[in-house]
């Protein structure tokens, strides 16, 4: 059974865990989390949701297990679900998202991935691809993306965006 960590509305941690299918008691929060990641040619790589999980376009992502930091977390979501090996200090939080249940941590990381070296867990992911960023645009006006996604799309360009003014 895989548990994860309950958090109060500050984001502190409560002691306690959950099963991860159980629905969450009142007043607690989970942590969830996201990596974007972007190649030399300012491509996004995106991964196709399994159809037991939708099978739109997304962001690697997922929860980090009980006991393991965000980024713990996100470094064993990107191997596991997509076979990339990512050293904690590549990655950039960028922000963090507070929704009504979740505390959702948006990492960046630039990294040029050959899409044959990928190793898809293919319970979670039927395909990735890079994309650049008007055509995810275009995905999220066709709902081809997923839509807790979206946020993290547009997070990601306005954090670019004032990155590059800089």
């Amino acid at each position: 059974m895989e548990y994860r960590d309950l958090f109060d509305k500050d984001r502190k941690f409560t002691g306690e865990k959950i099963a991860k299918d159980l629905p969450l008691p009142p007043d607690r929060y989970i942590t969830v989390v996201i990596a974007v990641i972007e190649n030399s040619d300012g491509e996004l790589l995106l991964q196709k949701r399994s159809l037991k999980k939708g099978g739109l376009w997304a962001f690697t992502g997922g929860h980090p297990k009980s006991g393991q930091t965000s980024l713990q977390g996100i470094c064993e979501e990107l191997q596991e679900e997509i076979g990339v090996s990512v050293d904690e200090k590549e990655l950039v939080l960028f922000k963090t998202i507070q929704g009504p249940r979740t505390f959702t941590d948006l990492y960046y990381v630039k990294k040029d991935i050959e899409l044959e070296d990928l190793k898809l867990q293919t319970e979670e992911v039927a395909d990735a691809k890079w994309f650049d960023k008007e055509r995810v645009e275009r995905m999220i006006l066709n709902r081809q993306f997923f839509d807790r996604h979206v946020t993290a799309f547009l997070a990601f360009k306005d954090w670019r965006n004032k990155d590059l003014e800089k």
